[in-house]
């Protein structure tokens, strides 16, 4: 079923139920601002270009880390892992957290958490997209780590393990 509310499109509460079945991956973005360690968790992150390396991240106009990326100029992207599911849920909801309490270093100088995998990030451009402001933003540096990532689907953390797909044999 699907319903419409004239020129304004989709309503928001089947537009949110028809992405909940989409699979995204989580990662915490964080940046430093007057020597505080900020952060907050996003699902809406994406590879944009690979020449030059570029990436998108949707950061929540309710919080104030896009002001604070958009004067620091720069942004660290943590790749969670599934180990991260309470650190994700701990920087997840409206806002955005300070990283004191958490055991972090600052690489690039920007805040890194501990285990994630990396991307030290100069911001191209930011741009709204209704509740959002998308970051545009050039990878400086990075740091892989091939773990089971953890992703967010149907309102809940989990991870993706790749599916042994096996060859038909012609007959």
């Amino acid at each position: 079923m699907s319903v419409t509310t004239g020129s304004t499109g989709v309503d928001g509460g089947l537009f949110r139920e028809a992405m909940a079945g989409v699979c995204a991956p989580v990662s915490i973005v964080t940046t430093l601002h007057d020597g505080v360690a900020h952060g907050t968790t996003v699902s809406a992150f994406a590879s944009l270009s690979a020449d030059p390396p570029l990436v998108s991240v949707a950061l929540d106009t309710g919080s104030r880390l896009p002001a604070r990326v958009r004067l620091s100029g720069r942004l660290g992207i943590n790749v969670l892992t599934r180990e991260h599911a309470g650190l994700a849920l701990a920087f997840a909801g409206k806002g955005d957290r300070q990283v004191r309490q958490l055991e972090w270093s600052l690489e690039d100088r920007l805040p890194r958490l501990p285990g994630a995998g990396w991307l030290a990030c100069t911001v191209a451009d930011l741009v709204r997209g209704g509740d959002h402001v998308v970051a545009f933003a050039q990878a400086t540096s990075a740091v892989p780590r091939l773990a089971e990532p953890l992703t967010y689907h149907n309102r809940a953390f989990g991870t993706h393990l790749p599916q042994q797909v096996g060859r038909e044999e012609k007959a």
